[in-house]
Formats: structure tokens, C-alpha cells, sequence
């Protein structure tokens, strides 16, 4: 949990939890403005709307807010993708479903994703492997699902593979959406990808 990582003086959960989404969200303002590196903890803190000693009770160095960006990043994307997720009704269909409502929140998110990515290499190395661990537990909940929703068994090592590449695939939409919507709508190119993937598995989906 992001409490065991960033320390505050403040005990109050409650508070500390509300102080922090305010500052997430200011945050986040700011650095799609500007980037991590050219935001000050001033501005965050007058974004979020309090004092820069409010801020401080609940933070430690401007790092913790680019923590604490990303964490939340993370856990918006896992807490979403859960939903989408019926392992009681394990079904091709189902797995299609999944990658849908992954490529639809990448679509969404796409610049919260890009901030991360892009400012992430800023973290120092604890902390960076802590939210770099969230990502394998995302990959991990797609793999779930392409094995248990299967037809026929592939190997782990494959398994892991797909997973990855599903997981990338929904995130190469905002990193080079600047070029593929010259080719392709959204919807366009999410169907392909989804095609290629079953293509690739041998599945052959009917048009309902």
C-alpha cells in the first residue's frame, strides 16, 4: 500500500487518504501541463488547494507525489479491469470482453498512462520496483484469464507472451495514436488487434 511507502506526520487515515487524492489530482493537472520535472511542490500544493506546509505533512519530497501518481494510475487500471473479469463464465467471449473493456480504459487513460511512462524513470529503485510489480500483477490477471478461458491449453511460456503483448497492444494506442488514427478509428484498430490475437491462438470468431 502507497501508506507504507510514503510517510506523513498526519495519523488521521481518513484525512490522509482525502489530502492525497486532492494532491493526486492536482498532481496529475500539472504534470500533463508541464512534466514532473518542471512542476514544484509550490504549485502542486496551491493545485491541490492547500499550503506547501499542509503538503509537507502529508509527503516527504516531490517523488512521493510522482509515487503516489502512479500508484494511483495502477490501481484505477486494476480495480477496472477486475470488473470485466468473470471467471465463472469462462468462455472465448469472455476472454474478447476482457480485451475490450483493457483496450477501452487505455483509451481513457491514455495520458495518465503516458505520465507514467514517461516520468516513472524518476522514482528511485524501491519504489520504482514497487509500482513496476503492480504492472507484472496486471499482466498476472490477463494471463488468469487467457488460460482459464481457453479452449485448449498453451503453454505457460505462452500464455505469458499473450498476456504481455494484450497488455502493450492497449497502451500502443496512446503512444502512437499520433500515427495509427491516420489508418484507423479507435474501434478499428482495437477489433484488429483482438482479431490477430485469436488469429494467432487459432480461433475463429463468427460475426453476430
Amino acid at each position: 500500500m502507497s501508506d507504507e511507502q510514503v510517510l506523513s506526520s498526519v495519523k488521521d487515515r481518513e484525512l490522509v487518504e482525502k489530502r492525497r487524492n486532492q494532491m493526486i489530482k492536482g498532481a496529475m493537472k500539472l504534470f500533463k501541463e508541464k512534466g514532473f520535472h518542471r512542476t514544484t511542490t509550490r504549485e502542486i500544493a496551491k493545485e491541490s488547494g492547500f499550503s506547501i506546509g499542509t503538503l509537507y505533512e502529508y509527503i516527504r519530497t516531490k517523488e512521493d507525489v510522482l509515487f503516489l501518481v502512479c500508484d494511483s494510475i495502477y490501481e484505477q487500471v486494476r480495480e477496472r479491469l477486475s470488473l470485466s473479469i468473470d471467471l465463472e463464465s469462462a468462455s472465448v467471449d469472455n476472454l474478447i470482453a476482457v480485451m475490450k473493456s483493457y483496450f477501452y480504459l487505455m483509451d481513457e487513460m491514455q495520458e495518465e498512462i503516458l505520465i507514467m511512462y514517461q516520468e516513472a524513470k524518476s522514482l528511485k529503485k524501491d519504489t520504482k520496483e514497487y509500482v513496476l510489480q503492480k504492472e507484472r500483477d496486471m499482466v498476472g490477471m490477463l494471463e488468469e484469464v487467457i488460460l482459464t478461458c481457453l479452449p485448449e491449453k498453451i503453454s505457460h511460456q505462452d500464455v505469458a507472451l499473450l498476456a504481455n503483448n494484450i497488455f502493450v497492444q492497449g497502451q500502443m494506442w496512446g503512444f502512437r495514436r499520433w500515427m495509427l488514427q491516420r489508418q484507423f478509428t479507435f474501434e478499428q484498430y482495437m477489433e484488429r488487434q483482438i482479431h490477430f490475437n485469436l488469429q494467432m491462438l487459432g480461433i475463429v470468431v463468427t460475426e453476430k
